[in-house]
Formats: structure tokens, sequence, C-alpha cells
């Protein structure tokens, strides 16, 4: 007789399973919704350190295996969100200082890599796999955008802000030309980047950039909501992402590009 499959409440486990320990990162699952919370709990500052980025990767690639093999795989909404008063302050600059007096462009080439191949699986919701979603509160600056950009949605909170700083310090994030130009043109994405400037939540969404502003606070219900709302829609939303995703030029090459740029840059 054929073992019993498991059941969708033990998902958590049967993903730490795969991954082993999740260092700055809880996992959350909501089963009447299908949705996975991945809160991000970033150590020592709020910025997506190597191994909170790493985490999030093996979480991506659990997930693929799990539907791969054929597994009940319960989960249909991943969504981010983040502990603290900030959503991000972006890329790890304590990495980045370490990696350069050593000449380390293995170890910032290693950041660049699993930065992208998280964004990857966001935007194409783990090659048609999920649904993404982000929950923004608070600050979110730099690198610290694009992997919540990435996703199918991003919903912000009225006080949240957005910024990419780096120009005006001779910097770039590594993906946000890619992941903002698919959202808002690469115009207006240009623009944003060579400004400098901070953006509210509602300058943000008039830009085409995120799907919506709630109340402080209203983030999480908001992607609940959504995940009712959308269940009976999801895999042809799903579809749809994938059909623009196509549209455009191969994600995957245009972000390894990008991050072997940022390395050379960086150096």
């Amino acid at each position: 007789k054929p073992a019993a499959a498991p059941v969708p409440s033990h998902i958590v486990d049967r993903i730490t399973d795969r991954t082993g320990a999740l260092p700055q990162l809880q996992l959350m699952f909501e089963e009447q919704l299908g949705l996975l919370w991945l809160v991000m709990h970033p150590e020592p500052k709020p910025v997506f350190t190597l191994p909170l980025v790493d985490s999030v990767l093996r979480v991506q690639n659990a997930l693929r295996a799990m539907v791969d093999a054929g597994e009940p795989m319960p989960v249909e909404v991943l969504a981010y969100r983040t502990s603290g008063p900030v959503f991000s302050l972006g890329g790890d600059l304590d990495y980045y200082i370490d990696c350069l007096a050593r000449r380390d462009r293995a170890g910032l080439a290693r950041y660049a890599e699993t930065a992208c191949a998280v964004i990857e699986g966001n935007t194409t919701g783990l090659g048609g796999r999920v649904a993404t979603v982000a929950a923004v509160h608070g600050r979110a600056l730099g690198g610290g955008i694009d992997p919540a950009r990435a996703c199918h949605v991003v919903v912000a909170e009225d006080s949240a802000s957005f910024c990419y700083p780096e120009i005006n310090y001779n910097h770039f994030p590594i993906a946000a030309a890619p992941i903002l130009a698919r959202r808002i043109g690469a115009v207006e994405a240009e623009r944003i980047l060579l400004s400098g400037k901070s953006f509210t939540a509602a300058e943000f969404y008039d830009k085409g950039a995120l799907e919506a502003v709630v109340a402080d606070g209203a983030s999480a219900m908001w992607v609940r909501d959504f995940c009712k709302k959308t269940a009976a829609s999801r895999r042809s939303r799903i579809a749809i992402a994938a059909a623009f995703n196509r549209m455009g030029p191969d994600l995957a090459a245009e972000l390894a590009g990008a991050g072997a740029a940022w390395v050379d840059h960086m150096l």
C-alpha cells in the first residue's frame, strides 16, 4: 500500500527538510489561502545580506523541486515581507567593502548571482509555478527595491518611500534597470535611477511601479484579500505574467550581464 501523501499543513517542514536551516528567514503558511509568507529578518542591519538572499533562493529551489518531483505542493502564492521598521535599506555594503578589501571578485560574483537568481524566480513565478507578491512598508532603498518589484504584484503602505540613491555615490543597483524597465518602461526607469530622488508610495504608484497603496499596517491583509479575490483566476494570471515576460529580452541573460557589469564596476 502506498504511503499517504503529506498533508498541506506540513509544507513548512517539508520545505525545511530540503533547505536545512534558513538564516534570517521565517516561513509562515496560511493553508486556506495557499499563501506562503517569507518573512525576512536580516541581521545585524536591515539590508539584503548574503545569508538572507541565499535562504530565499533555497526556499525557491525547494518549491521548484517539489513540483518537479510530483509531490503535493499546496503553495500557490509566495509573498514577501520584512520584520522591523523598514522594508530594506538595500545591498549589504559591509559585505561589499570586505570583498573589495580582499579584491574578492568571486565573493562579489556570488552575491550578484544569488540575488539575480532570486529576482528571476520572483519575476517568473518560479517558472510559472506560483504567483509572487511583495508587501512593502517603511523605507525601500536601491537594491532593496528590486527583489520586491520583480514580483508579479507589489503593495506598499502609505508611509513607505522608494529611492535609488546609488547614483549619488557613483554606484548602481544590480538588477534595477531590467526589472524597472519591464514594469514602467526604459525611459521612466532611467529617469528614476539617474535622479537619486526619494518617492512616496503614491508617487511610485503613479509611475506604474506599484499595484496598490494601502493604509499603514494593512499590507498583509491586502495580500490575504488579493489571494481570496484571485483564487479562481490564479493560473491564468500566472500564464499572463509569463506571456509578458516572454515578450521582453531573455531575463536570465539580462540579469547575468547586469551582475557581471556590477562586479566589474565595484572592483
